[in-house]
């Protein structure tokens, strides 16, 4: 049986939110088989539970936000990405403040907590969301369409192109398929940091964003360059941001995904309106397990190595 997955032991991390710069504590927690992930605001005066799920996200505007009532979490994308990538199907994360720390910008930091505190398989089936037939959300048209779509895909594999028209981010590769069953996440798409400009971040921060960003956590460009003084960590470091963005706002949908994905030029708010329409569409997915680890999609059934 291909099992499900989550912490042996709980661990821990402090931080700043990239958006709110609060600093923010993160305990990440052992969980039961069947419960999925699961963000807790223990600083309320009640502690609030804001299970995972495409209809917990409510806000999509820079960043993936979940909420249940009042209480939210928001840039959950980088952790999510992390999650997606190690296979951590249950998990309670603990946090202090409305925001997930950036740590570094990338998911490398999470990564290697959920590696540290050592991944358990447990005693019940992993459980897919196997894409049956294509779904596709689009918008705009000619020079402005963006699109994302899923195809049926006996394992997990994403494209995306970017296009920035920016001499910097043009100077780099512009387009990135990532195999789960060929590519190790941790190697290949962690440490893709996020990425912004000079002109955007001072706008944002005079609307209250971005307080918690700069050159440590973030790519930060003017209009010509990077000025980042150690450049950047891979040749098309920001299309393999794009990428782990993507997972982490697909694996909102509470399950891993036996699916190829393919975007251009989508965000967050594209990748979750594309898990609506195929959640929309019965006859799109179904779910399935596997009672062996050989029946599975290469590249889910071996732990990930660790560093």
């Amino acid at each position: 049986m291909l099992a499900q997955r989550t912490l042996k032991t709980l661990t821990q991390a402090v931080g700043v939110g990239l958006h709110s710069g609060q600093r923010v504590e993160l305990t990440l927690r052992p969980a039961a088989p069947d419960t999925g992930i699961v963000f807790r605001r223990i600083d309320l005066p009640e502690p609030v539970e804001i299970p995972v799920r495409a209809e917990s996200v409510t806000d999509t505007r820079l960043a993936s936000t979940i909420s249940v009532g009042q209480a939210k979490v928001f840039t959950v994308e980088h952790l999510m990405s992390a999650c997606a990538g190690l296979g951590i199907d249950n998990l309670y994360v603990d946090i202090t403040a409305e925001e997930v720390p950036i740590l570094d910008g990338s998911a490398s930091s999470f990564v290697f907590l959920l590696q540290s505190a050592g991944i358990v398989e447990q005693n019940a089936p992993k459980r897919f969301l196997r894409v049956l037939k294509t779904v596709q959300v689009s918008e705009g048209e000619g020079a402005n369409i963006k699109w994302a779509k899923l195809e049926p895909y006996h394992g997990y594999k994403l494209s995306f192109e970017i296009d920035f028209r920016h001499p910097a981010v043009d100077s780099t590769g512009q387009q990135v398929v990532f195999d789960m069953s060929e590519g190790v996440y941790s190697r290949d798409i962690a440490r893709a940091r996020t990425f912004g400009f000079t002109k955007d971040v001072e706008m944002m921060r005079a609307n209250g964003l971005a307080l918690g960003g700069g050159l440590d956590n973030a790519i930060v460009m003017d209009d010509y360059k990077v000025l980042n003084a150690d450049g950047l960590r891979y040749d098309d470091e920001f299309v393999k941001h794009k990428i782990l963005d993507a997972m982490g706002d697909l694996y909102n949908v509470g399950k891993p995904l036996l699916a190829a994905y393919s975007a251009f030029r989508s965000g967050h708010a594209m990748n979750n309106q594309l898990l609506r329409e195929l959640l929309s569409q019965p006859d799109a997915y179904e779910v399935v397990t596997f009672d062996k680890s050989s029946q599975a999609p290469k590249g889910f059934a071996a732990l990930q190595p660790a560093w």
